[in-house]
């Protein structure tokens, strides 16, 4: 048998069903919270992320044309040469020998040579006197003949010896060579930065001269050898700036400028690359050859601009239509100088230059908005080419942000910007410094999603962009 439940039981289950449904009601009728953020001034600077490697101006390999061991080495890694200077010596006894023999076939080429000639005298004696005979007919003609062919013999044996002495001349110099190949010595100045060989070590130049040494030339001038991605190279231009970084010193800037634009594409599993050769002061030596550098070109810059975060041009509420907006707010006065309203209903906190969100309710709730085709992105810097094509980019590109209205709804302002750096775009028109926009909509207890200190500012699409999802 069930026992009948106490009334007051009851009165307590309908009372707190009936706060859960206020409470729940009236969380879904409280107004939308929104992150906003102050437009304040401030350097942007547009760049073209890649990554290079740190090379010497010029690197030589240094090899040994002739084939021998290793007798002596006079530098080491890391060792100061000058041009000319003796670095290495090969084994010289085999060299010398061959030398040796070549200068005895020389002599024995130019005795043949005298013993030729002599019997070319000796045979265009006998020739003449034949002559005088046959002329007296005292000779018989074939004599004569005889006589001729045997002169005719000689001086083409003198001929013959004369160029065995010449191959002998040069064998005797081809030998000399190589006994002079037994000393290396370095075309450069430089310093070594890489030795292959050992003292005893047996050097085989066969077909290709073996790499003894490296040596680079004088290390105070270096480049960077930088692979710029096919999207990104129409924006790099001989001339431009460039920072970069080393993990070596990750917190030092280091900076150079770019020297040449490659015109010849790498290909790798289909992402073709170009090479930019970036010009490096390295007087202080701190930068050594091989080490990996993270480039950031330097395309445009802006000092002192007016800025809004980018995520306040990501923002849409909903409901909102690109076109419509901007002609009902009236895009003309964007474009011709009229300024814009500093700002609406005071929010609070929602000063101080940096983009910091602040809480306010509004009466629409909002949503961030898609990259449509009146927002500006993130990073604009790639659309250089359609901002040719939609007037000209000294103007600006027109878009829209949200600002607070009169009663606290979101309401559209066109606008005009310029460059961006990925965390901030420039407002070239439309605003004034200390006007406040929306940059999202605000979730309660969430962390607030302003733009990140210290970010890279890179747009390379291949450079990580760590950022914060917009709500």
């Amino acid at each position: 048998m069930l026992k009948r439940v106490p009334r007051f039981v009851w009165l307590l289950a309908i009372a707190a069903a009936a706060v859960t449904a206020a409470l729940l009601f009236r969380g879904h009728d409280q107004a939308s919270l929104y992150t906003t953020a102050t437009v304040d001034r401030g350097d942007i600077v547009e760049v073209v992320g890649a990554t290079g490697t740190l090379e010497a101006v010029t690197t030589v390999q240094i090899g040994s044309q002739v084939s021998g061991t290793i007798d002596n080495l006079y530098v080491d890694f890391n060792s100061v040469v000058r041009k000319g200077q003796v670095i290495a010596r090969l084994d010289p006894l085999l060299f010398e020998a061959r030398v040796g023999q070549a200068k005895a076939n020389v002599l024995a080429a130019k005795a043949n040579v005298d013993r030729a000639r002599a019997g070319v005298e000796d045979m265009q004696q006998k020739y003449e006197r034949a002559k005088e005979l046959a002329a007296e007919r005292l000779l018989p003609q074939t004599d004569l003949e005889t006589a001729k062919a045997n002169y005719d013999g000689a001086v083409a044996q003198l001929r013959a010896n004369e160029a065995a002495e010449s191959q002998a001349d040069a064998n005797l110099h081809q030998t000399e060579v190589d006994l002079s190949h037994t000393i290396i010595t370095t075309p450069i100045d430089g310093v070594v930065i890489s030795r292959n060989v050992d003292i005893g070590q047996t050097v085989a130049a066969s077909f290709q001269a073996p790499v003894l040494f490296v040596i680079a030339n004088d290390l105070a001038e270096m480049r960077v050898n930088a692979s710029v991605d096919e999207a990104d190279v129409g924006r790099v231009r001989e001339g431009q700036e460039v920072t970069f970084r080393v993990d070596a010193f990750p917190e030092t800037s280091f900076e150079g400028r770019v020297e040449q634009v490659r015109l010849n594409p790498t290909t790798v599993s289909n992402v073709v690359t170009y090479n930019a050769i970036v010009a490096v002061d390295n007087r202080d030596l701190a930068l050594r050859p091989g080490m990996t550098a993270t480039v950031s070109v330097i395309v445009r810059k802006a000092e002192g601009a007016l800025r809004v975060p980018a995520a306040a041009l990501r923002f849409r509420p909903d409901g909102f239509e690109g076109g419509s907006a901007l002609r009902g707010a009236g895009m003309r006065s964007a474009e011709g100088g009229q300024p814009g309203r500093t700002g609406g209903p005071r929010m609070g906190g929602a000063g101080g230059g940096g983009g910091r969100p602040t809480g306010a309710r509004f009466g629409e709730k909002g949503r961030p908005g898609g990259l449509g085709p009146d927002s500006a992105t993130a990073a604009p810097a790639g659309d250089a080419a359609q901002a040719g094509a939609a007037g000209d980019e000294r103007r600006g590109r027109p878009t829209v942000l949200f600002v607070p209205g009169s009663k606290g709804e979101p309401q559209p302002e066109p606008v005009l910007v310029g460059i961006s750096d990925g965390q901030y775009v420039e407002v070239r028109r439309g605003l004034e410094e200390g006007a406040i926009v929306i940059t999202g909509t605000e979730i309660p207890g969430a962390p607030p999603s302003g733009p990140r200190p210290g970010a890279s500012p890179s747009t390379n699409p291949f450079s990580p962009q760590f950022q914060r999802r917009q709500r």
